[in-house]
């Protein structure tokens, strides 16, 4: 992947075009995966993918919701909205939150200044849930021995998760407002997966493919 801003040998600044982000689809991680944006990625994948990384596939994945899947990103203005650097091409500090993402399994180089990115994380494995605190490891633990079932309680999330996004909130916010409702975390998580992927689906090709 070419740096959307390189260094001339003379030291000025040469604007090079903006970076394509694409959406990487994987039907078992979409499937099975947490929105960059959600609570899960927010408590477990942080510390593993640093804030700055976490920030960008923030930033990305808005931006492929509101672009239909393909945006045209300017990193120094995506720089700017994080609060990184960006000078200094590949050894910038936007360059390496990027290059994190892609050894993470995040993203993808996708050819020149081209990247397809995940708009679900993986579930953490084994040794990176060891490398969490020991309290975030009991949170993980805890987390997954409670198992989503279909139910009433399923069906109540997913519609009141879908009616908040319908009416403007943003993946973040739908989760919260469950949480702050008492909907029990991995329910919550599940309806607010399930309702954002609806509604992206619906805006991409029209509400009959939802």
């Amino acid at each position: 992947m070419s740096n959307p801003l390189a260094e001339s040998p003379s030291g000025s600044t040469i604007q090079q075009p903006p970076l394509h982000v694409l959406r990487w689809h994987d039907p078992l991680i979409d499937r099975l995966g947490h929105d960059p944006r959600s609570r899960y990625v927010e408590r477990f994948w942080l510390g593993i993918l640093g804030p700055s990384t976490t920030l960008v596939l923030r930033v990305f994945a808005d931006a492929l919701d509101e672009h239909g899947g393909v945006a045209h990103l300017n990193l120094t203005a995506v720089a700017a909205q994080i609060g990184v650097g960006h000078r200094g091409g590949r050894n910038s500090p936007l360059s390496r939150s990027i290059q994190r993402a892609i050894r993470f399994g995040a993203a993808r180089s996708a050819g020149a200044d081209s990247i397809e990115v995940r708009h679900r994380l993986a579930p953490l494995n084994r040794s990176q849930i060891e490398r969490l605190p020991l309290a975030l490891q009991a949170e993980h633990q805890h987390l997954h021995e409670q198992p989503v079932t279909a139910g009433p309680a399923r069906s109540r999330a997913r519609r009141l998760a879908l009616s908040l996004i319908e009416c403007g909130d943003g993946f973040a916010e739908t989760e919260r407002q469950l949480d702050q409702w008492r909907v029990p975390g991995p329910i919550a998580a599940e309806a607010v997966n399930w309702a954002w992927e609806r509604h992206r689906i619906a805006a991409e090709h029209g509400p009959e493919a939802a």
